[in-house]
């Protein structure tokens, strides 16, 4: 009763095609994003920083890239941590090479040489298709990592083979580094994923995105429409490489401060995101959060319980914590295999119904 677009008039095609056309879920993003911006920086010290928020909103970040190929544009990778790689090494090359940019164009470089990356991996793309393809990227991670590992230019000769990250600031205020304060360091990457998801779902609404469903749903009839398979999969390999390489570089010089290519940026890292999306929901912006927030604070908060609650041994807290998880990902996917973001929508449009009958 509380929930619905009754009385609600649209009087231009603006309002009528905005993002959130139903004014309560205006007001819950805007509360939602007013509390990130002005209440919880009041509240968290380094702990919630640096262990919850930070590799929350990287991972986020990070899925929704991937989501944008495999959800949107049905175009299979596993080289997403290759790319969080690139992402990080082009960042670390830029800031000690160019110590003078601006940290923001800093990353937004870092993307861009990581979209022109995607881009090359994405070529076999255009005559495979499939779980060949998911072998052509894994290809991209093996190959991206040793070559981080064995050219010693990409980590300045370093005899630890290990990447750090200087200080830099923003308007004064120290981003990166030991000494950077946590509620800056989460203010600033809180402001790049959220300016960065609002383009994105600009950008899947728009024609872009069609044609990436488009060639998802059946490449053949897209390409009967006139749309063109090879700029709609390049083109979805190099935004979704953009955002994952801003995300490796916010995950080593905001969230990690050190990286070393074989231990940080392993095949690991692109099973991790790639469940996020699976659980979150393919072909969705808000999946991607949700995805994050079931792989990175799920299984804190199943710590904090085992351990502090139920004086759990830490070791046998470990395990218990990685059976419940599985099983609580095996009952969503029978519950629910289009992920979180369609069970919210599914109790959305129920509560759009409620009190009548349905």
């Amino acid at each position: 009763m509380f929930y619905r677009e009754a009385g609600e008039f649209k009087t231009s095609y603006a309002a009528d095609q905005a993002i959130f056309p139903i004014p309560q879920d205006r007001w819950f993003v805007f509360g939602f994003v007013a509390v990130a911006y002005l209440v919880v920086p009041w509240f968290v010290d380094d702990y919630w920083v640096n262990s919850i928020l930070l590799p929350f909103l990287v991972y986020a970040l990070a899925a929704m890239g991937l989501n944008i190929l495999t959800g949107y544009c049905g175009q299979l990778s596993l080289g997403t941590g290759a790319f969080l790689a690139v992402g990080a090494y082009s960042f670390y090359k830029l800031t000690t090479g160019f110590p003078e940019l601006n940290i923001v164009l800093c990353m937004m470089l870092s993307g861009l040489i990581t979209a022109g990356v995607g881009m090359f991996f994405g070529l076999p793309s255009l005559r495979i298709k499939g779980f060949y393809l998911a072998v052509a990227t894994l290809a991209a991670q093996f190959f991206i990592i040793w070559l981080f590992y064995k050219a010693p230019w990409f980590y300045n000769y370093n005899a630890t083979g290990q990447i750090t990250v200087p200080e830099r600031d923003f308007f004064g205020i120290l981003i990166t580094g030991p000494s950077a304060v946590p509620w800056a360091k989460y203010l600033f990457t809180l402001t790049i994923v959220v300016a960065m998801a609002l383009a994105a779902k600009n950008i899947v609404r728009g024609h872009i995105g069609r044609s990436w469903m488009a060639v998802r749903d059946m490449d053949i009839a897209a390409e009967l429409m006139g749309i063109r398979p090879l700029w709609a999969k390049l083109s979805a390999f190099g935004v979704s490489s953009f955002y994952i390489g801003v995300a490796g570089a916010l995950m080593f010089a905001v969230y990690l401060g050190a990286a070393e290519s074989g231990e940080t940026f392993g095949i690991q890292q692109s099973f991790d995101v790639l469940f996020m999306v699976i659980i979150g929901g393919l072909g969705t912006i808000l999946g991607s959060f949700l995805g994050a927030a079931f792989l990175i604070l799920l299984p804190i908060g199943l710590e904090s319980i085992l351990v502090d609650s139920l004086d759990m041994n830490p070791g046998f807290a470990e395990h218990i914590k990685f059976i419940l998880l599985g099983s609580l990902i095996i009952l969503f996917l029978i519950v629910e295999p289009h992920g979180l973001a369609r069970l919210w929508q599914i109790a959305k449009e129920k509560l759009r119904l409620w009190p009548f009958p349905h």
